[in-house]
């Protein structure tokens, strides 16, 4: 990214054990496991945090449980009132806020269990990324159950790191990412826009521009799965197939229109070249006719992670549900 970006910064990098982490959580009813997350937040062999909430309305003993936390631990922690429009809303909310500044910032679930070196290992590899260069460090998760037993990790992707991959797959959960500040004010930039979901939205705008995306095969965290998780772990063959079938049924399309509108809105000399003429035939696959479609999607060169969800992009290219 060029020097004079509006998103480039000159600040040097602090050394890994000085350097600030505003860690970004969001909240809302989440007191039956919040108390956990907490801990394993205090417990970080990167002790140098400060907590940012955004709570979306809570109605049980969130609040109470975040001000006890806040009394006994002399790092930081900040509890505001969030825009209640959702997940994803509550944190744009906190990571396009100019007025929350540090060196580096983490989003964080509020009913997750960090492995201890979670925030050390982010570090270490954001740290070896130039100060002007949107840098975002991602990667996989321990599942467990809600009443935390381990089932199994997340998938693992091995296929390139791309914005013509992050166009129509989300890769790391946001519980994962950890990003600098160049990546912060990339998203001040370009504002809050009508996305689906925060991470998926940091990947494409990271990769679009032509930052740098770590990826990390070693898990990092324990990702505890809900009923109600709006994407979820696509550990096996059935959690996969239920993946296609949303692709088939429309709700697919209706992402990429929401994520294609999103990234047209981003100032255009922000985006890579290369990454423009994918989205703008991308963009065309969308509505064109059969033959069309077939072809402006192979000339986008766009690709999911694995064999099967690639099968059923080309099935949706087919029946005109992307």
């Amino acid at each position: 990214m060029p020097a004079n970006s509006e998103v480039a910064t000159r600040m040097p990098h602090a050394s890994i054990g000085a350097a600030q982490i505003a860690i970004l959580m969001c909240t809302k009813n989440g007191a039956a496991f919040l108390g956990e997350q907490l801990k394993s937040i205090a417990d970080q062999t990167h002790a140098n945090w400060i907590l940012f909430v955004s709570d979306d309305g809570s109605t049980d003993e969130t609040r109470n449980i975040l001000r006890r936390f806040a009394d006994s631990h002399e790092q930081k922690t900040v509890v505001r009132n969030g825009p209640g429009k959702g997940v994803c809303a509550n944190f744009l909310s906190l990571a396009t806020d100019p007025t929350i500044d540090a060196d580096y910032f983490a989003f964080s679930d509020q009913d997750d269990v960090w492995y201890k070196d979670k925030l050390q290992r982010a570090l270490t590899w954001l740290a070896t990324v130039p100060d002007d260069v949107p840098a975002l460090y991602c990667g996989r998760t321990e599942l467990i159950s809600m009443d935390g037993r381990s089932y199994g990790f997340s998938p693992l992707f091995t296929r390139p790191i791309t914005f013509r991959n992050a166009l129509i797959q989300s890769l790391g959960g946001g519980n994962t990412m950890v990003f600098n500040k160049a990546a912060k004010r990339l998203l001040e930039v370009v504002g809050r826009l009508d996305v689906v979901l925060h991470d998926w939205w940091m990947y494409q705008l990271v990769s679009a521009v032509g930052g740098a995306i770590r990826y990390d095969p070693q898990p990092a965290l324990k990702y505890r799965q809900h009923l109600d998780n709006l994407i979820g772990s696509n550990l096996g063959w059935h959690a996969r197939l239920v993946r296609v079938r949303m692709m088939l049924s429309g709700r697919f399309r209706d992402w990429n229109r929401m994520n294609v509108a999103a990234l047209q809105r981003v100032p255009a000399h922000l985006i890579k070249p290369q990454n423009s003429v994918v989205l703008q035939l991308f963009a065309k696959a969308r509505t064109a006719s059969l033959l069309q479609r077939v072809y402006y999607l192979k000339q986008s060169g766009v690709y999911r992670q694995t064999l099967l969800s690639n099968i059923g992009l080309l099935a949706a290219t087919l029946l005109k549900r992307i």
